[in-house]
């Protein structure tokens, strides 16, 4: 795909980038594959898949409480438990303000853990990297920030995201569907959004402005962008998801290049 050779003319040390079929085909990637990029808040995403598996074993339930009086799973996984966002201090009562918080990823990690009696970073690997062969994947600390992969295996994720095997198809789109609806909030590095959708650990596009997809992404598009100057999107309406990592912090020229990047990812994938 030609559109993903511009992450070429990238203000970067190295990136890589791909674009997945609904069906899971590979539609294209550029850079290298097995290059071991941290995720920063990509981490989250695959966290809450983690979570939500543990919803259908049974080990855990969404509405239980987990973080502050008040709070659920699904607060946490929503960033409306109130937490702040890297300590523990309630700011907002559970559902009355969307709050994103490394540190509700962090209990809901502990809370996971304390369920299953399994360290988090484990449970995730048995959950969801070592299932869908995520073999170069790591979690060595937070389940918010601290995970570490390659575009190889979040093409596998993308892959999962869009055509789920690990949970039913219903949960998913549960995911990427919002939760706790119209609530405000502060999207990180774009300011005050009204609303500030999300869904169960996964932003969602809406009718967001300004935002770090593209102005052609659908309403229905959902994901997430980490600090480290990664991102990983599914756009519903264009049967295709899309990643991108790099190796240096998001900042303004990430704010620059991605919206035009994903709007010509999904003009070539719509054969425009």
């Amino acid at each position: 795909m030609e559109s993903l050779r511009t992450i070429e003319n990238w203000p970067v040390p190295t990136a890589a980038a791909a674009a997945v079929r609904a069906d899971g085909t590979v539609a294209g990637t550029h850079g290298p594959v097995d290059h071991r990029f941290p995720l920063a808040s990509v981490t989250k995403p695959l966290a809450a898949y983690a979570a939500l598996v543990a919803v259908e074993e049974g080990a855990i339930e969404l509405d239980e409480p987990a973080g502050p009086e008040g709070s659920t799973v699904r607060h946490l996984l929503a960033h409306t438990s109130g937490l702040a966002f890297d300590e523990h201090r309630v700011m907002a009562a559970p559902g009355s303000r969307r709050i994103y918080s490394n540190t509700g990823f962090e209990v809901l990690g502990d809370h996971i853990a304390k369920a299953t009696d399994i360290p988090f970073p484990e449970y995730l690997r048995e959950a969801v990297l070592v299932p869908l062969g995520m073999t170069a994947t790591d979690l060595p600390g937070s389940p918010a920030k601290d995970a570490v992969s390659t575009l190889a295996d979040l093409i596998r994720f993308a892959a999962e995201l869009q055509a789920p095997r690990l949970l039913d198809p219903r949960t998913v789109a549960e995911a990427g569907s919002v939760a706790f609806p119209g609530l405000s909030g502060v999207l990180p590095g774009y300011g005050n959004q009204k609303p500030n959708d999300w869904g169960l650990g996964f932003e969602i596009r809406d009718g967001k402005s300004p935002h770090w997809t593209g102005a052609s992404s659908s309403p229905r598009t959902f994901g997430h962008f980490g600090q480290s100057g990664t991102f990983l999107w599914v756009d519903p309406d264009a049967s295709a998801a899309c990643v991108a990592l790099t190796d240096r912090a998001f900042g303004p020229w990430a704010i620059e290049a991605w919206p035009p990047f994903t709007d010509a990812v999904l003009a070539e994938l719509r054969g425009l």
